[in-house]
């Protein structure tokens, strides 16, 4: 299964009333969801894919149901993937489908 569709339609119902520009793109072997060019978050299986950065790596991974995002086995630094039981509540992928786009927003334009 490349990735649950439901779950990745409940972050595109929450992502409708963003202004920036927001597009989908296959990626991972699943869904990202990116924002002016940079991605968010995403979906690989059951898993959400959360881009949180360095600076909130440590915060992010103390969370629970968290484990890194590592599908190829080299960890990518600043993500982390969050489990279908951490996100099964709309407040809980809320909060982390918002830290994903608070980091998008940190970054230079491209």
């Amino acid at each position: 299964m490349p990735y649950n569709k439901e779950i990745a339609q409940r972050i595109r119902e929450m992502l409708e009333d963003i202004p920036e520009e927001l597009n989908e793109k296959r990626m991972f072997g699943g869904l990202a969801f990116m924002m002016d060019g940079f991605m968010t978050c995403g979906v690989h299986r059951d898993r959400l894919i959360v881009r949180v950065g360095k600076d909130n790596y440590e915060e992010a991974m103390a969370q629970p149901h968290t484990v890194p995002f590592d599908i190829t086995g080299r960890p990518l630094s600043g993500w982390v993937m969050v489990e279908a039981d951490g996100i099964t509540g709309e407040k809980e992928l809320k909060e982390w489908v918002q830290k994903g786009i608070e980091f998008a927003e940190s970054l230079p334009p491209k």
